[in-house]
């Protein structure tokens, strides 16, 4: 279309647009926009999660290395700390306290190293959950990537310092009389589901750090009353036999107990079937696969709002 002005020129009007009268919303439709940081599907985030799997091994590596390399030892703390925390409960639980006196020594002491020495995987992949994205703004606000990376990578970290620290609970194990045999394998699937759970309770807590900062000065109080709680210490069967026995199911299924008998049914000859709870193995899976799903489902739902304030 064409008009004559009055100084003779001639002026152009545009054709009116196919997109006049749209909606943003419908405009965004047409052309196949998204808005930018919006959540992706599950089965989409799950896929862009492993597309990162990469940088989550890097970013475990890197933090487990820089975790100690201001200190003179440097890495041989990942073994040393949770030794030491061995060492003083002992000291106070075992020969004070008398907390083994129903274990001969024999059987006590790796009982102790290996309850101290698994709680210790969970206890550090929580705390370290709490933190994972109040921690780590700058990275979440200069990056666009899954968020669970992040608690997936903190607790990966955990389980490679656990790996460390398994070489001196088989030396223990070894020093008490307790030498390799078949049972032993099944600290593998253990660790696994361990992992697992430790995985989605990571992501629970890292949504809820997230929004509520003072959750990390709250949680080291939470997590010592559940390690009195879960029979680190001492056997939770033989201290609680007059208590009802619904506070000693509890206890025993509660699953950092669980998966802390397992590890001991498997290196400690003398710690038989007999001190594990019924369907032991079916109530490891059950934690794992809840907690774990549904810790990863619960960290997706928020996915769009991490970093925003």
């Amino acid at each position: 279309m064409s008009d004559t002005t009055h100084d003779g020129a001639l002026a152009t009007s545009r054709p009116p647009s196919d997109d006049a009268g749209l909606s943003p919303a419908e405009l965004a439709r047409k052309y196949g926009l998204s808005v930018s940081g919006a959540r992706p599907r599950l089965g989409e985030y799950v896929r862009q999660l492993w597309g990162r799997r990469h940088f989550i091994m890097a970013f475990s590596r890197a933090k487990l290395v820089a975790q100690y390399s201001q200190a003179k030892l440097g890495q041989v703390w990942q073994v040393a700390t949770p030794l030491l925390n061995a060492a003083v409960y002992w000291l106070i639980f075992g020969l004070i306290l008398g907390a083994g006196r129903e274990m001969p020594k024999g059987v006590y002491v790796p009982f102790l190293m290996m309850g101290i020495f698994v709680f210790t995987f969970t206890q550090s992949s929580v705390m370290a959950g709490v933190r994972a994205i109040s921690g780590n703004l700058g990275l979440v606000r200069a990056l666009h990537f899954p968020r669970a990376s992040l608690p997936v990578s903190f607790s990966l970290q955990q389980l490679q310092q656990l790996l460390y620290s398994m070489i001196v609970v088989f030396v223990i194990a070894i020093a008490f009389g307790n030498y390799p045999r078949l049972a032993w394998l099944l600290v593998i699937p253990t660790l696994a589901l361990q992992f697992v759970f430790n995985t989605g309770l990571a992501m629970i807590f890292a949504r809820m750090g997230s929004k509520t900062p003072d959750l990390a000065q709250l949680m080291p109080f939470v997590m010592r009353t559940w390690m009195y709680a879960s029979g680190v210490m001492f056997p939770i069967g033989i201290y609680l036999e007059d208590q009802p026995q619904w506070i000693s199911d509890v206890l025993l299924w509660n699953p950092v107990a669980i998966y802390m008998d397992l590890i001991r049914f498997a290196l400690i000859d003398d710690y038989g079937s007999s001190n594990l709870p019924p369907h032991v193995w079916a109530f490891a899976v059950g934690w794992a696969v809840v907690i774990g799903i549904g810790g990863f489902v619960y960290f997706w739902k928020s996915e769009e709002r991490y970093g925003r304030g």
